[in-house]
């Protein structure tokens, strides 16, 4: 298997800069993809520090076992970061000093037309980021309702044509199975009345039904809550986000546990509740260079939380 794979970490050094609070320390890389921040991270530690490096793709893991295969220091995990305290938990872990989360879908799961990610390359529709199980784009297209469709291109997508792209979808399969990405892009794109400039059609849509068929929210909520009980007090959790939805998810979280917020109805005053988070910074996007160099990174945006408490070395 080839290991250079044309994918280009976003916000790579800026990333392990903020991450890093001990060469010594145990991190997780959430997300190895095809490894750039794992790499840069282990540059930076010491022969003590230790990674583990997860992701819910067997192409993703087989790159990071063939790669790092030499590095002692580095245990790989194919797992989806939902998962998170359950393999640190089967690892002996009990606390880390970073957790880095990039959220982005990598250049050769997007390049790859087999994967079906891509409404610029026909494949099949799939969409799955562990292709060895679950449902696939095409299967879930095939039994929906109307509106179910357009409820998961609406919540998902932000996609303001939800209903007629759903209608579309409905009228399209009756006649023929829906399985092809660019059969699936035509579709949208018949189905839209007006174009946004500069955005492909078929963008929402096809963003959409990738997060739904990968319950991407789900594993986002349930990674930012088990960080936060694996962080050691001082430890930092870095989160990289690409889309409305994601970044929405992770400021709120980080601001909730900043101000220890608990859920209304709670008979508990504000001034009893324990603050778990510190914010470190302001949200980070890639510099014009970056984004120069890697079009794709032109949406991203980093945000840094730091454990309450001190460190202990």
């Amino acid at each position: 298997m080839a290991l250079e794979s044309g994918h280009e970490t976003v916000l790579e050094g800026e990333a392990v800069h903020h991450l890093m609070t001990s060469s010594r320390g145990q991190y997780v890389d959430c997300t190895y993809g095809r490894g750039g921040h794992t790499r840069r991270l282990l540059a930076a530690l010491s022969a003590e520090g230790r990674v583990l490096a997860m992701d819910r793709d067997l192409a993703a893991v087989e790159h990071a076992k063939a790669s790092l295969k030499d590095d002692p220091r580095v245990r790989v995990v194919h797992a989806q970061f939902g998962e998170l305290d359950r393999c640190l938990a089967d690892h002996g872990i009990e606390q880390v000093h970073g957790v880095l989360m990039d959220l982005g879908v990598s250049s050769p799961q997007l390049d790859e037309a087999h994967r079906g990610l891509s409404f610029h390359r026909d494949g099949p529709l799939d969409m799955r980021m562990d292709r060895s199980t679950g449902m696939t784009v095409a299967e879930f297209l095939a039994r929906a309702e109307e509106r179910e469709l357009a409820d998961v291109l609406w919540r998902y997508g932000e996609e303001r044509f939800s209903r007629r792209i759903a209608r579309g979808i409905v009228k399209h399969r009756s006649q023929e199975t829906i399985s092809g990405t660019l059969q699936l892009a035509e579709i949208i794109i018949s189905s839209i009345p007006r174009k946004e400039r500069n955005k492909h059609p078929a963008t929402r849509s096809f963003q959409a039904l990738r997060i739904y068929i990968n319950d991407e929210l789900g594993e986002l909520e349930r990674c930012l809550a088990a960080i936060v009980k694996v962080l050691v007090p001082g430890g930092r959790m870095v989160v990289i986000s690409f889309h409305s939805l994601e970044d929405r998810m992770v400021k709120r979280f980080m601001r909730d546990m900043s101000k220890g917020q608990l859920p209304d109805g709670l008979p508990i005053r504000d001034e009893e509740v324990p603050r778990v988070l510190r914010i470190v910074g302001k949200p980070m996007k890639p510099s014009d260079a970056e984004i120069g160099r890697n079009r794709r990174a032109r949406s991203a945006v980093m945000r840094v939380a730091e454990k309450v408490g001190e460190m202990v070395a």
